[in-house]
Parts: C-alpha cells; structure tokens; sequence
C-alpha cells in the first residue's frame, strides 16, 4: 500500500457556480486534533508521520487493496470539463494574455510582441533548472549550491516527458529531447560521481619503511 499522503482536488467549477448563485460557501468542520502520544523512553528525537491513522497492510490482506484504494481515489475526482468549458476558457486565457501583453507594450514601447510557446520552450525550462540545480551558472569565487535531489526530480520529469510523447514529436523535436535529456543524465553522473569521490576517506598513509 502506498504511503503517498492525499489529496484534494477542489472542482472550481463547482465553486464559481454557487458563488454565481449566491450560495454561501460554509467550511468544512476540522476534524479534531489527535492527542499526543506519550513520550517513549527510546524516542531519541522528533518522529516523521506520514498519513497517521493508516495501518500497513497485512500479508493476509488481498493484493488488490491497493488497487481498490486508487480507484476510490479517482471517483473522489471531479468530472472532466466538457469541451465547451474547455474552449471557453482558452479563449478567456488568451483575451487576458493579449490584454497583459498590451499593458507590458504600453509602458516598453521597445518590447515586441513576444513569440508563442512552443515544444522547445518547454524542453529549455526543464534543461535550465536541472543544470540550475547541479551548480551549473554558479559566479567564480562562489561555492556552487547543489540541489542533487531536486536536479534528479527534474531529469525524471524529462524522462517522463520523452515516454508520453514518444511517436508523438517531430524528428527534429525528438532530437533536441533527446539530446537535452542525454545530456542532463551526462552531468547528473559526473556530478554524483565527484559527490561518491569527496565522501571516500584517503587510504592510511604507510608507515616509514614501506610497511603497513
């Protein structure tokens, strides 16, 4: 069973029509905090709960526990907005676009009408913030600040960008995807590399005489 803690998703649809309605949103009663648990004598420090109140599974438990518990998840979801919601709000989303990039003209008169985004755009962002994160544009003389943990997150974000959109790309988008994410994957292992390096202690220095 996993331990992702959960979420809510708030249909705003929903919402936007009881304010439309004048119906007064009421909120929801929390639920009361749990007393705490008595201090262990074996509790050296702070202790991380996560999703408290759940139980581990059993090995008597059925394997499809876990599969009930992501379909109970995905009926909480809100239905899917139709695709005259869906047109209607792009529409909106783009008249409002038009109106900042009005106001940001008016006062740069210098600044052009900037290009749409694209593919390349997307793939960009994401090979700037995992370089961003291995220390990549660090100034000299400064310590670079590494975010390994995040830099990973970022590349399997890639990863997982070049596995849905597989058959899907132009040749040429596939391979600016491609190399983009090549290339990541490249500075994630030198960087991890050199980190597994700095944590090896030197080997002992032999004593005179050449003999350990």
């Amino acid at each position: 069973m996993s331990d992702t803690p959960k979420f809510e998703v708030i249909d705003r649809r929903k919402r936007k029509a009881e304010e439309e309605q004048g119906t007064p949103q009421v909120p929801a009663p929390e639920a009361p905090a749990a007393p705490p648990e008595p201090a262990s004598s074996s509790a050296a420090g702070p202790r991380l709960v996560v999703n408290e109140g759940r139980r581990d599974a059993t090995p008597e438990e059925p394997a499809a526990a876990a599969g009930e518990e992501d379909l109970a998840q995905e009926a909480e979801l809100p239905p899917a907005p139709t695709a005259q919601e869906s047109n209607e709000q792009k529409a909106a989303y783009d008249a409002s676009s038009e109106r900042l990039e009005d106001l940001i003209r008016a006062q740069n008169p210098g600044v052009g009408k900037q290009p749409p985004v694209s593919f390349e755009h997307l793939v960009q962002q994401f090979y700037v913030s995992a370089m961003v994160q291995m220390g990549a544009g660090t100034q000299e003389g400064q310590r670079p600040r590494v975010d390994i943990l995040g830099a990973r997150t970022t590349i399997d974000l890639l990863g997982i960008l070049a596995e849905k959109t597989r058959g899907n790309l132009s040749e040429t988008e596939d391979r600016m995807l491609q190399s983009v994410l090549f290339e990541v994957r490249m500075a994630f292992l030198e960087l991890t590399s050199m980190i597994s390096m700095q944590g090896v202690p030197p080997p002992p220095a032999a004593p005179p005489g050449g003999k350990r």
